[in-house]
Order: structure tokens, then C-alpha cells, then sequence
């Protein structure tokens, strides 16, 4: 079955005069000062679109600060008629999005920890039944596409078109300088999925630390994404949570002037003929790629029949160890990032012995 989502335009819920959208606050709304001063000041940047507070905030272990909940829906409520800018909220369950709703919060938001269950998705679909309001989805916090998708097709089954993805990294065990590992491509395949769906990078939970938050920003900004989401705190050292990440309202305006914000496409004839020429030279070699693969499968297919009629196991350790660091050696001297030809390279691994597999399961021919 091919997903299909009905998405309302960007700017049919929100304006940003064709700029990219920009939604900032605190992770946590602390306190009423707290709250109020971080929106005046982000206002006054004038490149903010929307207003981002954590209310609600589940936690890995119970004891730890998880938000003040309802009590700071009505400094929600003030810190907007003083900025008079619309408010986001995360919400993960039916009375969650009930409260929002109440005290006049004009987006909300499905946090990672949700997506990853179907179950609490359609509960808080169910409850956006006959509701007005945008939506965006984070991304689960494993790397599966499909729960991301699921969580867009709940949603958009309860009615809701105003839809947008949020972009937060994914945890996945391996070492990284950043909180949660970006895995670009993800986006990038759900943008391929459905081109109309707006995608908001959130710099802010893949860095954990702001000293990343810029690059990552720049990325996203590269990579054609429609907005960014970022945390702001008027004190970040002594924020209730995730103090190393957040960033002042002036660095955060300061990190605002300094990205550098591209275009689709340029009207420019020798740029476009100039890109004609390399893209047919791309798919020369893309088909070159696609056929010596195929050459490589066939001598795999070659050595299990070998390995099946003379009782030698299919993976041999010493073998993928040695193939692993001559080709990330071959890349490095070609200039290719050893991490780009280590992937591939376990991708062409699990392949290999996949097709193995099916070769030594089979009968030698006699």
C-alpha cells in the first residue's frame, strides 16, 4: 500500500514572507519570568515565527524535573499576548491536547518518545478528531521510517492537513559527538515520500551541546529543509533541563545571522547547462556503479558454489576484516570519507551473505 497524505501548504497556517519558518523558546517553561522574558526577547529578534515551551516532559527515569504541566498554560497565555506570537507545545496525551487546546496553544507537537508507539498515536489521534490545528511529528527515536510514517497517516486519518515533520536525530547505540546522530537520509527518503510535507530541523536534540548547534542548523538549511526548531533559554546554564544545548535569545539570533540560506534552483542558463552536463555524467557512472555490483554478486554466487561443494563456511572473519580496512585505505586515498566506504561496504557484506545464503541452501548441479 502507497502512503498518500493530504498536507496543507506551510503558509496556509502560518506566515513567514517566504523565509524559512523558525520556531524558538526554552526546553522547559519554568517559571512565569522565565517564560515571559525568553519570549520577549526572541520576539524582539524579529525572525522568529513561533514560540516553543516544554509543559509536559517525560523523562528516561521518574525523579527528574517533568515539566510543570498545567500550571504553565496561563504563562503560555501571557507570554503571547505580550510577543503576539503563536505558541507550540508538545502533547503525548488526549488530556494534554485537551489542556493546550483550552488555554489557546495554536501548534502542537508529537515528541520522539510517542512516534515510536503506535498506541499513544492513535490515542492522541482520536482525540484531535474534529480539531483545527497543526501538527507536527518528531521522528521516533530509533531509525524506522515506517513509524514515522505510520504516525503522519494516524494523524492525517483524524482530518488534521496541517502537518509538518520534525527532524531530531535518532538514537542508535553507535559512538558520535552529537546527542542524537542525524542520519540525513531519513529526511531525506521522507521528503522523497511526500514532497509537500514541510521538514523543521531541531538542531537542538541532535547537537546536545550548542557548541554542534550551527553546523547542524547550516545543514538542514542546505539540505532545503522549511524550517528550523531550536531551544532558547534566557539562563541556559541554570535551565531544569537540557541546559548544555540551549542557547541565549541573543546567540540565537546571533546563529540566525550567520546561516546561509540557498535557493531550489537558479535562473542562470550557463549554472543550469553546467548542471545538465555533470547530472548525465552522474548517471554514466551511477550505471557503471549498478553493473560492477551486479559483477561482484556474480563472483560471490561463484565462491559459495566453491564454498557449499567443499563444506567452507560462508563468512570468514579474517576475510571482512581485511576487505574492510584495504577499501576505507582506497577510499582515504581517493577522498572519500572512511565512514562513506564503511557503510556501503557492510550494506554490500549483508548482501553478499544473503546471496550466499541462497547458494549453499541450494543443490550443487550435477
Amino acid at each position: 500500500m502507497k502512503p498518500d497524505l493530504t498536507v496543507a501548504p506551510l503558509n496556509s497556517w502560518i506566515e513567514t514572507n517566504g523565509k524559512p519558518l523558525i520556531i524558538a523558546g526554552p526546553c522547559s517553561a519554568e517559571t512565569e519570568e522565565q517564560l515571559c522574558e525568553t519570549a520577549r526577547q526572541l520576539a524582539a529578534l524579529g525572525s522568529v515565527h513561533a514560540i516553543r515551551a516544554g509543559v509536559w516532559k517525560p523523562r528516561t527515569r521518574p525523579g527528574s524535573f517533568e515539566g510543570m504541566g498545567e500550571a504553565a498554560l496561563p504563562w503560555i497565555q501571557k507570554a503571547k499576548a505580550e510577543t503576539g506570537l503563536p505558541f507550540a507545545v508538545e502533547v503525548a496525551t488526549p488530556q494534554h491536547i485537551e489542556l493546550a487546546l483550552k488555554y489557546g496553544v495554536d501548534i502542537l507537537w508529537v515528541g520522539a518518545r510517542t512516534t515510536v508507539n503506535p498506541f499513544n498515536v492513535q490515542e492522541i489521534a482520536d482525540a484531535l478528531k474534529g480539531v483545527d490545528v497543526p501538527v507536527l511529528i518528531k521522528n521516533p527515536v530509533n531509525p524506522d521510517l515506517a513509524l514515522w510514517v505510520g504516525a503522519f497517516e494516524r494523524i492525517a486519518g483524524a482530518g488534521i492537513t496541517k502537518l509538518g515533520a520534525i527532524h531530531r536525530g535518532f538514537s542508535t547505540g553507535e559512538a558520535s559527538k552529537y546527542r542524537n546522530i542525524p542520519m540525513w537520509q531519513m529526511a531525506i527518503e521522507l521528503r522523497t515520500m511526500f514532497p509537500q510535507l514541510p521538514i523543521i530541523g531541531d538542531p537542538s536534540h541532535m547537537a546536545g551541546k550548542r557548541a554542534y548547534l550551527n553546523e547542524l542548523a547550516q545543514m538542514a538549511m542546505d539540505l532545503n529543509y522549511d524550517g528550523l526548531i531550536v531551544e532558547s533559554h534566557i539562563d541556559p546554564d541554570k535551565a531544569w533541563s537540557d541546559a548544555a544545548q540551549q542557547l541565549t535569545p541573543a546567540a540565537f539570533g546571533e546563529m540566525l545571522d550567520h546561516l546561509q540560506i540557498r535557493q531550489l534552483e537558479s535562473p542562470d542558463r550557463e549554472f543550469q547547462g553546467a548542471m545538465e552536463q555533470i547530472r548525465v555524467k552522474i548517471d554514466s557512472v551511477d550505471r557503471q556503479l549498478v553493473e560492477m555490483l551486479a559483477a561482484r554478486m556474480s563472483l560471490v554466487e561463484k565462491m559459495a558454489e566453491y564454498k557449499r561443494d567443499n563444506n567452507v563456511s560462508m563468512f570468514q572473519p579474517d576475510r571482512w576484516k581485511e576487505i574492510l580496512q584495504t577499501r576505507k585505505q582506497l577510499g582515504e586515498k581517493l577522498n572519500l570519507y572512511p565512514e562513506l566506504v564503511e557503510e556501503i561496504y557492510k550494506i554490500i557484506h549483508m548482501e553478499s551473505i544473503r546471496k550466499q545464503t541462497e547458494v549453499m541452501n541450494s543443490a550443487p548441479v550435477v
